[in-house]
Order: structure tokens, then C-alpha cells, then sequence
């Protein structure tokens, strides 16, 4: 197993991957995920730009190949680095976007690799800090990440409120008059 830098000629490839991450995403949250359709597709173009930034982190798993110019790979990290609003002291932060280690692959080391090596990369970078999110459901996401020296720092919470009112049809909405108790003039 290779853990390299991704180049352009990998993005198809980790599209792929992209869906299937969505798909786990939504099953877990589908509020939270609410993903539009073909986001590995959408994906392609930012992830072809983060192959060639110098400040982005984008690593793949790269198994044994079968034949010598066709790459088989089953895993990829993404990352990017971040500037916080100007409140605070540090100045930049490596974000890891996205981790994925195909499914028969996983419990090999590859996904804590490839972790350790983009923080070792931020560090390279200039940054003091390295964060991530993590779906509530996705508990073997979080030991990884612990294993990787990453603590909570933050919970993200969500409140779903529906369509916003211009979404709704019009017999549907109700004024500001009609449920007030005001008259209407």
C-alpha cells in the first residue's frame, strides 16, 4: 500500500468514493446531509483544484496494482487549509474535509496513515492546529481520530425548520396579520 499525493488523473476515482461517503452520510443524518444529486460529481472539479493547491492536503491509498500504469485506489483524504474570523489568535488551520477507506481495506492502519501524515503535512504548512468534523453516528471515526492525538473541541447542533416560507405554496402561508390577532386593513 502507497499513501501518496493525489494528482488530477485520481479525482474519477475518488468521486466514486465522494457517493459513497454521501450515501453513509445521509443514511445516518439526511437533515444534516441533505446532499443534491451526483455530489461526487459535483465534488470533481473542487477536488481536481485541491490536487495542484499547494495549501490543501489530498492524499489517496494506493493498493499493489494489478498492472503497472492503472491505479487501484481505496482510500483518499482532503484537506485545506482555513482561516479562522479574525477574533482569534491563530491564524490558520488545517481542515481534514474528507476521509474514506474502502470498505474491505479498513482495520489495515490505512485511514490512521493517511491522518497522520496530512497533519504532518499542516504542520509543514505553518499550522498550529488541525480539525475535522465527524457524523454523530460514526463512532469508529472518532477512536481513529482520538488514536491521531484529535480531542472534541466543539458539538455542532441542528434544528430543522422546515422549508423557508417562500418555498411553501401560497394557500399554505399565513400572513403576520392572520396570526397576530390583529385586524386586517
Amino acid at each position: 500500500m502507497t499513501i501518496r499525493p493525489a494528482t488530477p488523473a485520481d479525482v474519477p476515482t475518488v468521486s466514486k468514493m465522494v457517493d459513497k461517503i454521501a450515501e453513509l452520510h445521509e443514511r445516518w443524518d439526511s437533515a444534516r446531509y441533505d446532499y443534491k444529486p451526483n455530489p461526487g460529481q459535483m465534488y470533481r472539479r473542487w477536488l481536481t483544484a485541491r490536487s495542484t493547491d499547494p495549501n490543501s492536503v489530498f492524499l489517496v491509498a494506493d493498493h499493489e496494482r494489478l498492472m503497472a500504469d492503472v491505479p487501484f485506489l481505496v482510500g483518499f483524504l482532503v484537506g485545506t487549509i482555513e482561516e479562522p474570523i479574525p477574533i482569534y489568535r491563530i491564524e490558520k488551520f488545517g481542515f481534514i474535509h474528507d476521509l474514506w477507506v474502502e470498505e474491505d481495506y479498513r482495520h489495515e492502519g490505512i485511514g490512521r496513515q493517511m491522518t497522520m501524515l496530512a497533519i504532518e503535512r499542516f504542520r509543514e504548512l505553518g499550522c498550529a492546529q488541525v480539525r475535522l468534523e465527524t457524523a454523530a453516528a460514526n463512532e469508529p471515526a472518532r477512536k481513529l481520530f482520538a488514536s491521531c492525538n484529535f480531542r472534541p473541541a466543539s458539538i455542532e447542533m441542528l434544528v430543522e425548520l422546515g422549508p423557508p416560507p417562500e418555498a411553501m405554496p401560497p394557500q399554505s402561508r399565513r400572513s403576520d396579520d392572520a396570526t397576530s390577532g390583529e385586524p386586517r386593513q
